[in-house]
Parts: C-alpha cells; sequence; structure tokens
C-alpha cells in the first residue's frame, strides 16, 4: 500500500467534487472498470502528491494539464512530481485538457496501451 500525506485528504475530497471539464469527460470513461476492468481513482493522494487518475493494478497515474503546467514553472514542478512517482514505481502519462476534447480516441488508445 502506498503513503500518504494526511493532510492532503480535504484539499483532494475538494478537488474529486470540483473536477475539471476534462476530468469529468476522462472520468466517465475511467470509472466502474470500464478499461481492461482496472479500477481507477480520482484525486488521489499518493505520497505527497494528489494525482487526477492512479490505476493500482498497472501501477499508473494519468494527469491532465490546463495552460497553467505550460508556464516555466509549471513544468518544473511537473518534472519534479513525475521523478518523484517514477521513483515509486509508477508510470506517469500526461495529457493536456485540450488533447481530451480534440483527440479522445488517441488519450484513450494511449491508456489502454498501457493497462
Amino acid at each position: 500500500m502506498l503513503s500518504y500525506d494526511k493532510q492532503l485528504k480535504a484539499l483532494s475530497r475538494h478537488l474529486r467534487i470540483n473536477m475539471t471539464d476534462a476530468e469529468n469527460r476522462l472520468w466517465l470513461k475511467l470509472r466502474q472498470k470500464q478499461l481492461k476492468e482496472r479500477q481507477f481513482y480520482r484525486q488521489k493522494i499518493i505520497g505527497r502528491y494528489i494525482v487526477d487518475f492512479y490505476c493500482p493494478k498497472a501501477n499508473l497515474v494519468i494527469e491532465l494539464d490546463g495552460e497553467q503546467h505550460y508556464f516555466e514553472i509549471g513544468e518544473a514542478k511537473d518534472r519534479a512530481r513525475d521523478d518523484g512517482l517514477t521513483k515509486m514505481g509508477i508510470k506517469v502519462l500526461r495529457f493536456s485538457d485540450r488533447d481530451v476534447f480534440e483527440n479522445f480516441g488517441g488519450v484513450m488508445e494511449r491508456i489502454w496501451s498501457y493497462l
């Protein structure tokens, strides 16, 4: 079982309630074991991070990035976060919110290939 920072529980709960449109769209396809019967969790706390989606059986994190991720400071934070998750043995897939709306089939194919 992965450890987590209990102080992030309230924030994680808030993020689940207030998911972005892109997160909601992807969640409709990930929930209820629709992909290869794999369980996904949303806004899951892993260590000191809250990840958008996590599949424990595949050890896979899926992150959806809005425009704030494409500035220098956002990119640096994402690299550090990805490195931390990778050191825990977790694979991280990143997609832009735009990908979810403009290339949803491609996003789903890429996720499918990692499951």
